[in-house]
């Protein structure tokens, strides 16, 4: 086997043993490193080889310097606790160790191109060596990494610039550095790395920036490293009492003997400033490779280990090679044995800097190439080649124009029109100036941006950039995008140094207005690969616009959401033009949504902190990304990156990717004194928190002073993510806290903390006025001790050449697991997915815009969960009533049947009964609906965190709710038992005057007994006796009430706090309210007379009146008899409508009285009707008058002795049993209407409040019809009884819903009566009754018992019926069966024929339209601008909120100077500069923004969208003149943009307003 062979045997056995051969050669990628499963967050101890590699770039990946000792299986200690034999110890534990170098050498093999690079970047952050030439498993052949050190920039101070404290930063591949080589030969006792350590090291700061014998794994035997070169570089800090060299000096170190690594050690002699080769003796080999070196004098330096044994042998082979080289003594170092390494390295150190002195050209990394192509060496980026030249044609077309000229022309979509736009859309949120009119030019600026911007060709830079994009080849994009960023960032390094040292000095002077324009100079000369993106961003969501460009453009948020999978990160918020393309991030993650198969749950997490604190280091370390944290461009605003969580860690975690959100510094001190700057920051810090899941804020103690603003800035934004039901963790990281006794002295610095942020967080509630927050943990859970986390100073000594500090990787990995195992824990909040979190990021960043965050707040998610809670509570409420109902109409036939004879105390005792049954029911039902509520906010779906501020809302119209059904209940029963005790006096009455007819009827069947006579005889003989028996009866039965004087007493007790005797008397009720109710001035608080136009008031009291006036139409409807109840309940409804009144038009006390007086005069008359009716239809004449053909047959049958068995059972089926049927039917059916209109297709329209009034409103707009508009308007509650009412009507005409209604009732009820009968015939003891007269007694006497609670038998109808009945009862049962059957089809047909809805609707003692109503009306507040009703859910809510408010002119307000309707909409003015006055600013005039002072309980948003307004700007255009002539006003000045609304546009805009899609 050959050399070659050996080598990759070596190489293939070591990958083999390590476990990396199946990624050889290249296949370990970046992203497989960077997701987020245990092996990146818990440590694992190794325990094999296999474990080895994935322990180095685990602790790599963290910057952690200790990753190289993690190279061999621990043992366990207790193994080598044996004597020590010095003889016998010949042990090798050599299978279970691997050398570092060798370790590092495979996995560059096994990485690709990319993970090299950043394997690199983290080897250099902890000064670690870096490979510059890497072997390919044989000597002779090896790779020059150049693209692998393509990614490092360093940063450093030469000596000569120390003075002006200026600094160079540069691509270090690129840095024309003197590079001295370090080599060895065959025979060499001296660690040359251990040295060169030395070298590099100041005093006893020995840094182990090579790999040596002595360290741990390092003296192992190489197996495949050697022909390795290393490369590391010294670099100046500017401080010449700590600085070694005074400028920056590169050094190689080739691993192994010169002779097995010809090549490399020839590629570095010709390359290197001097090479340092180091021996104890040359052999002669050696000597031929030396002899053969040109210009040794100046570049050849022999470093001499003289060893006491040996030594003249050793010297002689030196000298003679000294001598064929003619070689100076300078140029040969050596070490006496006496002389330690220190001291040594010093020699050395002085040799290099002589040597520095004599230097005159230096060459870059970069400039090696050549001379690697010479020597047969191969490069790494010679793949690259292809796209490095595009990427330079790209870069080198700014040529000599300065970097704004090539951005308008290349890129000028993110020009001053973009930025504009951006003005423009805020603006359109805070209106600085009034008017719908200054809105609509807005809108028209807005419009004619976006037309230019349509006009756009795609520039040659963009074409290229999105074409190299679009390649399906993802390596060849990758490379590209490097390029790209590797030559931008070179050009933004050389061309943005002057701009940034001339900010810096302007900063020192503190000239606002040179700062201002040196940073927008700063952001126009910044150039990076994100300028690109966000310029494909623009191109995509103008393209879109456009039919012709749509299909050029449709792929693009594929490739970026490949280029997020990809590990890029994704510009969320431009921060230079301070705007979102929200079409383009939208889509791009959506496609990103669609390709993880729709798996996207999101862990957000931000770093905020002042600018320059370390917050994108700490998140580079704890994930591994790449955020920049350089000086070499200015950029602004918000980026994301998704790292995938594995599949061992999904489950757990419950999320699928983890997002990092990197901003922004806040506080930056040079842009602090710009005026804007604190609310960028507010806004900003807002956005982000709100986006974000965890929250970082990282405290750099040296910046105390801008962390107090930091903290007011976050608190502010914390707090209002209470308010809007997020709930966000929140971290403190104190960076550069230092010391054993750190946790300790920092519990003082903790509490500090805790007290200023309690502070900030007052201040913050008082701005956002929240009076109830008092403490930072009012706003979210924060553990002094658990939310706090000190992290030591990043670097170990000083910078550039201090190596990352170990304690820093380790408290911040520490960080990392417990921030994740907290998020596992933490199960509070549902994981969002990418379609929520763009709803999310929307309303975020709308609200974010309005200066009024917590007022501007509306999101999609929040809605449709408030709504999702609102359909289920709205549901939950009818159960509640439904039940409830149910249980009243049982107890209401309860206490009809109860026994007549009994006295009234025993009634009495019933309904109290009855009253504590029903309080316990609805406890009950209570506590069933309050657990329901209580389940449904542990649910884990739905976003129910989103909406826990509501939760108490919720819990209080539950108790509402309760109460409101139990007085409800007590008062029907009270009626009942009123009409009971009514009914009974007019039945005694009644029994008297049926006992004297009955005694008539014998009387004459006795006269008539002896003679013959036939039925017509028979029935004249009888018409006389009727005739004389009822003329002798008395004239009339109950006697007529003073409803007018029961009325009064009512009133007057409703004014009993009031000192209204006066005008109480000698009032006639009978004959107030007959002309119409006029408003006069009288009746205006006296101040406010000469402001207020009574106009609306009248209006409104129109309205009331037509209310009340139906509220007493439905109570009379009903068959019974007045009761007091009746009109407590009608001034209680006027109460309600007076507190609106005073709100709205500051009625006083003679208002009160005179509206009160006329709505009780038409109570009065129509109750007094009631009540005559009742009297008439009890009169016992008319009762008497029923059952005269019921007598007449009796005396016919008696007389001709007929069985009259089948008679008698079909008078009691047809008289007892059918009205009683007819009843049930009645009294259930309004409960049926109710379940089939929310059962059937029509139930969405009631589901919840607005979804309700998106019906209503639609319906209005497809009728077209004016005076419904105003009905609807003005006259909101009768205008929506009428539309539940004609529902009802059309929905129960359709498909004979009616009948199939009341049909199934009378199957369940014919059922029951039925079984009644045939349990009914049977005694106590289970046998059937005796069969004889007085058993029919018995049996409908059982029949009563049996049937209680579901009909009640007329008794007086009953014992007419039974009157001298010669049946027995056995005949009598089946003669009552046959007669119910009969009954069962004559009351189907009827029921069939039956179509007057109407008066069945009249009829039903519980009304559907009623309970419908309850469902969708609500609190029935409404705007005090534009007086739209109120849809928040329940009754009892803290606030009042409807989704699309309206031009205040549609509601009669007018312009005081003008009178003309006023065109604004309050969305729109409660967020401009505008002011109102009315009634309740006593005709002050008071800024809009801060309507809660006089308005707490509303909540006004801004609408949703622009177009959500559409629908009511559209009305107002049709209409603008009827309304004004309905308000006897002048027309409104509707903006002219209002006029080219369409119909379509309008329903759109309703559908958008109700977040309907």
């Amino acid at each position: 086997m050959n050399t070659e062979e050996q080598g990759r045997a070596a190489l293939l056995n070591f990958l083999s043993n390590t476990g990396l051969e199946e990624f050889y050669p290249n296949k370990l990628t970046l992203q497989s490193l960077l997701e987020i499963n245990k092996n990146s967050i818990y440590e694992k101890a190794v325990s094999s080889l296999e474990d080895i590699p994935w322990c180095f770039l685990r602790n790599l990946f963290k910057i952690n310097a200790e990753c190289r000792n993690c190279t061999q299986i621990p043992t366990n200690p207790e193994e080598n606790t044996e004597d020590l034999d010095l003889d016998l110890y010949t042990a090798d534990d050599s299978e279970n160790k691997v050398n570092v170098l060798d370790l590092i050498v495979a996995l560059f093999h096994c990485s690709d191109s990319f993970l090299q690079q950043e394997m690199v970047l983290k080897m250099s952050m902890c000064q670690f060596s870096v490979p510059l030439l890497l072997p390919h498993g044989n000597k002779s052949q090896c790779s020059l990494m150049l693209w692998a050190l393509r990614d490092i920039v360093k940063e450093w101070r030469p000596h000569d610039l120390s003075e002006s404290r200026g600094f160079v930063e540069d691509n270090i591949v690129q840095a024309n550095i003197p590079f001295y080589s370090f080599v060895r030969l065959k025979n060499c006792s001296l660690s040359k790395s251990q040295i060169l350590n030395q070298v590099l090291s100041r005093g006893q700061q020995n840094h182990n920036i090579f790999i040596h014998r002595d360290m741990e794994g390092g003296a192992l035997q190489r197996e495949i490293a050697n022909g390795l070169v290393e490369v590391c570089w010294y670099l100046p800090c500017g401080r010449e009492n700590l600085d070694i060299f005074p400028e920056p000096v590169a050094f190689a170190n080739l691993r192994g003997d010169i002779c097995e690594s010809l090549a490399q050690f020839n590629f570095l002699y010709q390359v290197s400033t001097a090479t340092f080769v180091f021996l104890d003796k040359i052999e002669e080999n050696e000597h031929g490779v030396l002899a053969s070196l040109q210009n040794v004098k100046s570049k050849l330096f022999l470093v001499v280990n003289r060893k006491e044994r040996g030594a003249k042998d050793d010297m002689m082979s030196v000298k003679k090679t000294m001598e064929t080289l003619d070689l100076p003594k300078s140029s040969v170092k050596t070490k006496d044995p006496r002389v330690n390494g220190a001291e040594f390295a010093k020699k050395l150190c002085a040799a290099i800097k002589t040597s520095l002195l004599e230097v005159k050209t230096t060459i870059s990394i970069v400039n090696m190439l050549d001379k690697a192509a010479e020597l047969g060496l191969s490069v790494d980026e010679s793949k690259t080649e292809e796209q490095r030249k595009t990427a330079n044609e790209l870069v080198g077309g700014i040529g000599v124009r300065n970097v704004p000229q090539y951005k308008n022309q290349q890129l000028p979509l993110q020009g001053d029109d973009w930025k504009r736009l951006s003005q423009l859309e805020k603006e359109e949120c805070r209106l600085r100036k009034s008017g719908e009119d200054y809105k609509s030019q807005l809108e028209e600026e807005i419009k004619g941006i976006r037309k230019k911007q349509r006009q756009y060709k795609l520039s040659k830079a963009m074409k290229t950039f999105i074409e190299n994009l679009s390649t399906r080849d993802k390596e060849r994009r990758n490379v590209f995008l490097k390029w790209m960023k590797l030559k931008l960032d070179t050009y933004s390094r050389n061309k943005l140094c002057g701009l940034r040292n001339k900010f810096k000095e302007e900063c020192k002077k503190k000239e606002v207005k040179v700062i201002a324009e040196l940073d927008k100079a700063l952001l126009e000369s910044s150039l990076g690969i994100e300028h690109y993106m966000r310029e494909m961003g623009l191109i995509y969501e103008i393209y879109l616009q456009s039919q012709e460009t749509v299909g050029k453009i449709s792929h693009l948020p594929g490739v970026a959401a490949e280029m997020l999978l990809d590990g890029y990160p994704l510009e969320l918020l431009d921060g230079d033009a301070s705007n979102i393309p929200q079409r383009w991030v939208t889509d791009v993650l959506m496609e990103l949504h669609k390709k993880v198969g729709e798996s996207s749950r999101l862990l957000v997490l931000t770093v905020l902190g002042v600018q320059s604190s370390g917050k994108s280091t700490l998140l580079n370390t704890m994930f591994g990304v790449k955020f920049p944290v350089s000086s070499g461009r200015c950029t602004r605003g918000a980026y994301m990156v998704f790292l995938r969580v594995g599949e061992d860690l999904k489950r757990e975690l419950n999320y699928d990717f983890v997002v990092l959100l990197d901003t922004e510094g806040l506080k930056s001190p040079e842009l602090a004194q710009l005026e804007d700057s604190y609310e960028h920051d507010n806004q900003l810090a807002t956005f982000v928190i709100g986006l974000s899941d965890v929250t970082i804020i990282n405290i750099a103690m040296e910046n105390a002073n801008e962390m107090k603003d930091v903290l007011q800035i976050t608190a502010h934004a914390f707090l209002r993510m209470k308010q809007i039901g997020k709930k966000p963790v929140c971290h403190f990281v104190h960076q550069n806290v230092a010391g054993v006794s750190a946790d300790s002295k920092c519990m003082t610095e903790r509490q500090h903390l805790l007290d200023q942020l309690n502070e900030m967080t007052q201040i913050a509630a008082e701005m956002d006025r929240q009076p109830s927050v008092k403490a930072f943990t009012d706003v979210l859970d924060y553990d002094i001790e658990k939310n706090n986390w000190n992290i030591p100073g990043l670097w170990h000594g000083t910078p550039p050449m201090a190596p990352v500090n170990t304690g820093y990787s380790e408290a911040v990995a520490d960080f990392k697991k417990n921030l994740l195992e907290s998020v596992e824990s933490d199960r509070s909040n549902e994981a969002m997915q990418i379609p929520e979190f763009l709803e999310w990021m929307k309303s975020l960043w709308k609200a974010v815009k309005y200066e009024n965050f917590i007022f501007s707040f509306r999101n999609v998610l929040v809605a449709h969960a408030y709504d999702n809670l609102c359909k289920d509570f709205t549901q939950w409420e009818w159960e509640f009533r439904k039940e409830i109902l149910s249980w009243q109409t049982e107890a209401e036939t309860e206490i009809k049947n109860a026994n007549n004879e009994a006295q009234e105390e025993t009634w009495n005792g019933l309904v109290e009964l009855k009253k504590s049954e029903v309080s316990q029911k609805i406890t009950d039902q209570r506590t069933l609906m309050k657990e329901k509520l209580q389940q449904y906010y542990k649910r884990k779906d739905r976003h129910i965190n989103l909406i826990e501020k509501y939760k108490a809302d919720f819990f209080n119209s539950i108790s509402s709710l309760a109460n409101e059904i139990e007085q409800s209940v007590t008062t029907n029963l009270d009626c009942i038992l009123a009409l009971k005790k009514t009914t009974k006096k007019a039945q005694d009455i009644q029994r008297k005057c049926r006992g004297e007819i009955e005694e008539k009827v014998m009387k004459l069947l006795r006269d008539c007994k002896d003679s013959t006579l036939s039925d017509e005889q028979l029935t004249c003989e009888f018409e006389k006796m009727w005739a004389g028996a009822t003329a002798e009866l008395p004239v009339s039965g109950l006697k007529e009430h003073d409803i007018a004087g029961s009325v009064l007493t009512q009133l007057r007790k409703n004014f009993s706090n009031l000192n209204v005797n006066e005008e109480l008397q000698n009032i006639d009720l009978t004959e107030t309210g007959r002309g119409p109710f006029k408003v006069s001035r009288d009746h205006i608080d006296s101040w406010l007379k000469k402001y207020l136009w009574t106009g609306a008031l009248q209006s409104f009291t129109n309205s009331v009146i037509e209310s009340c006036t139906r509220f007493v139409f439905d109570k009379v409807k009903t068959s019974g008899d007045y009761h007091d109840s009746f009109t407590m309940d009608l001034l209680e409804k006027i109460n309600a409508f007076l507190q609106q009144s005073y709100k709205q038009h500051k009625t006083n006390t003679n208002y009160e009285i005179d509206l009160k007086l006329h709505i009780c005069g038409i109570a009065t008359r129509e109750f007094l009707k009631m009540h005559r009716k009742y009297l008439s239809d009890n009169d016992p004449k008319t009762q008497l008058q029923k059952y005269k053909t019921q007598y007449l047959s009796d005396f016919l049958d008696l007389y001709k002795k007929i069985d009259d068995c089948q008679r008698k059972a079909t008078d009691f089926a047809r008289l007892c049993i059918k009205p009683a049927v007819e009843d049930y039917i009645n009294r259930s059916l309004g409960i049926d209407i109710v379940e089939e209109i929310l059962t059937s297709s029509h139930s969405v329209q009631y589901s919840s409040r607005s979804f309700f009034q998106y019906n209503i409103q639609k319906e209005l707009l497809h009728k077209e019809d004016f005076k419904s508009f105003v009905k609807y308007i003005c006259n909101y509650e009768n205008y929506v009884k009428d539309w539940i009412y004609q529902h009802i009507q059309q929905k129960m005409s359709e498909d004979k819903s009616l009948y199939k209604l009341k049909n199934k009732n009378l199957q369940i009820i014919v059922k029951k009566v039925t079984e009644a009968v045939e349990q009914a015939s049977k005694g106590e003891n289970g046998v059937l009754l005796p069969d004889n007269t007085e058993s029919i007694k018995e049996l409908i006497s059982n029949m009563r018992k049996y049937l209680i609670k579901d009909i009640s038998l007329s008794v007086e109808a009953e014992q007419t019926i039974l009157f001298q009945i010669q049946s027995t009862c056995h005949p009598f049962i089946k003669s009552l069966k046959h007669a119910i059957e009969q009954l069962k089809a004559q009351l189907q047909q009827e029921l069939w024929k039956s179509e007057d809805i109407i008066m069945t609707l009249v009829k039903l003692p519980i009304k559907p339209q009623d309970e419908l109503f309850k469902r969708v009306f609500g609190c029935g507040q409404r705007c005090p601008f534009c007086k739209v009703p109120c849809e928040a859910g329940g009754k009892e809510h803290e606030q009042h909120h409807a989704a699309l408010h309206r031009p205040q002119g549609l509601a009669e307000s007018c312009n005081d100077d003008s009178d003309k309707l006023v065109e604004t909409l309050c969305t729109t003015d409660v967020h401009s500069e505008t002011t109102f006055r009315n009634a309740d600013t006593k005709f002050q005039w008071h800024p809009y923004k801060q309507y809660t002072e006089y308005y707490p309980d509303w909540h006004i948003p801004p609408d949703c969208t622009i177009e959500a307004s559409d629908y009511w700007k559209y009305v107002l255009v049709q209409y603008n003149d009827k309304f004004a002539e309905e308000y006897e006003a002048k027309p409104a000045d509707v903006p002219q943009a209002w006029r080219s609304i369409t119909k379509e546009q309008a329903l759109k805009g309703l559908k958008e307003a109700f977040n309907l899609k």
